[in-house]
C-alpha cells in the first residue's frame, strides 16, 4: 500500500517446509509460520505467474487425453503441417501426442457451415464410456469446421459432460480457427493441462481463503482471474 517492493527468493521445491513456495513467500512477507492460516483482510489482490502448466508439459505429466474427431481425420495433428525441419533428414520422427486415444465421430460440415452428415450421438456413446470406464478423464472435442457449425461439438460435449468427464475442452470454444491443426492442438493442450492447473489453482485459493482476489498471468501477459485461467492460457504464465 506505501509503494514499497519487497523481493523474496524461495526454492520452488521443499517440500520438508512447504508445500508451496508462493504461498510460503506471502506467509514469510506477513511473519508467519508455514503452517498458519493468512488472516482475512490483510491482502488485497494477490498476482500471480506459475510454471506448473509448463513443466506439466516439458514433463509430460498432464492428464491422459481422449480426442474426438471428425470420422476420417483421426492422423490430422499427427500428420500435422508435414513441416520438415531438417529438409534433408531421411527420417522424420514426428513429436509425441499429447492425447492418448482418438475416436472419430461419423458428422461432417463443410466450410460454409452446410451440414454433410448428421451427427449420431447414439453412436457416440459406447467408445467414449469406455474410455471413462478406462480411467481418462479429459476430453478434447475437434471437429471439421466446428468454428462455423459448432452444434456437434456442443451437442458430443453434453454427452461428456453427462458421463462425468472432468475436464472438456470444445475447439470452438477453446480457439475458434478456422484451421484445423491449429484449433485442434490448442484444444488438446488445454484438455491435457487444465486439470493439473486447476488442481493448483484451487489449492492456492484454499491457502488464502475467501479474502484476496487471485489473479494469473496467462502467456500473452495479461491477467486472468483464478477461476478462469485454462491450461491453453498457461504455458508462458511463469
Amino acid at each position: 500500500p506505501q509503494g514499497g517492493l519487497h523481493a523474496r527468493k524461495l526454492l520452488s521445491e521443499n517440500p520438508e517446509a512447504y508445500a508451496d513456495a508462493a504461498i510460503q513467500g506471502i506467509r514469510d512477507l506477513l511473519g508467519l509460520k508455514s503452517s498458519s492460516a493468512i488472516p482475512p483482510g490483510l491482502i488485497g489482490d494477490i498476482k500471480m505467474g506459475t510454471t506448473v502448466a509448463t513443466n506439466a508439459l516439458l514433463e509430460r505429466k498432464g492428464d491422459r487425453v481422449l480426442l474426438l474427431t471428425t470420422k476420417g481425420f483421426r492422423d490430422a495433428l499427427r500428420i500435422a503441417y508435414q513441416a520438415r525441419p531438417d529438409i534433408f533428414a531421411k527420417e522424420i520422427i514426428l513429436p509425441e501426442q499429447l492425447y492418448e486415444r482418438v475416436v472419430e465421430i461419423d458428422e461432417r460440415v463443410h466450410a460454409d457451415g452446410w451440414v454433410e452428415r448428421l451427427l449420431d450421438v447414439a453412436a457416440c456413446h459406447p467408445a467414449i464410456e469406455q474410455a471413462k470406464a478406462d480411467g481418462i478423464d479429459a476430453v478434447a472435442i475437434v471437429f471439421m469446421h466446428a468454428w462455423k457449425y459448432p452444434d456437434h461439438e456442443k451437442a458430443v460435449a453434453k454427452v461428456c459432460r453427462k458421463l462425468g468427464f472432468a475436464q472438456v475442452s470444445v475447439s470452438h470454444e477453446v480457439s475458434p480457427l478456422i484451421k484445423l491443426v491449429g484449433r485442434g492442438d490448442t484444444t488438446v493442450v488445454d484438455a491435457y493441462l487444465s486439470p493439473i492447473l486447476s488442481r493448483y489453482v484451487q489449492r492456492v485459493a484454499g491457502e488464502l481463503g475467501a479474502g484476496p482476489r487471485l489473479m494469473f498471468m496467462m502467456s500473452s501477459g495479461g491477467l486472468t482471474a483464478a477461476d478462469m485461467f485454462q491450461g491453453k492460457d498457461a504455458l508462458l504464465s511463469g
